[in-house]
């Protein structure tokens, strides 16, 4: 008789986050950075006269710290994929954290590739039946390219059913 927990083992267990080449204390640096430039250009602009030169400079700051909490904001989203031998789970979390999530079966469920000879990898598809969902959007080509593999190989292991040993 097989184990029941067998059935349970995780094959494949992975969380993608979009990458941020930036941290929390760059972002201070970059905007300690722009702000000391944009004082230092516009002090001769004060000192003829033309003060609202100042101001401009200013908002130059605030856009940048506004459009870099926007990127930052943005990188909350996350993707889970889970293979068992009895399903394959998907969710995706938006930035603002509204969660969906996708099951299916192991035996119906195919990676389908769309590569461009130039790019590599370009989108991966998990498709089953008419369900088609798109996974690892937020990888490069490579790393996506890598990512399908391990899952293609997960999707193999678990179609041949746990084992019983």
């Amino acid at each position: 008789m097989a184990d029941p927990s067998s059935y349970d083992d995780t094959l494949f267990s992975r969380r993608l986050t979009p990458h941020r080449s930036l941290d929390a204390r760059g972002f201070r640096r970059l905007l300690i950075a722009v702000g000391l430039c944009g004082l230092v250009s516009s002090l001769p602009f004060v000192a003829l006269g033309a003060w609202p030169v100042a101001g401009f400079m200013g908002l130059d700051v605030v856009l940048v710290y506004f459009a870099f909490k926007a990127n930052f904001r943005a990188a909350r989203a996350y993707e889970d994929i889970e293979v068992t031998p009895l399903e394959l789970r998907l969710a995706k979390v938006s930035a603002r954290g509204a969660r969906r999530e996708w099951r299916f079966s192991p035996s119906f469920a195919r990676l389908e590739r769309q590569e461009l000879e130039d790019y590599g990898l370009t989108r991966l598809d998990i498709v089953a039946r008419e369900r088609r969902v798109e996974v690892a959007a937020c990888l490069g080509a490579a790393a996506k390219l890598s990512f399908a593999d391990e899952l293609a190989s997960a999707l193999a292991t678990a179609r041949r059913g746990p084992r019983f040993s």
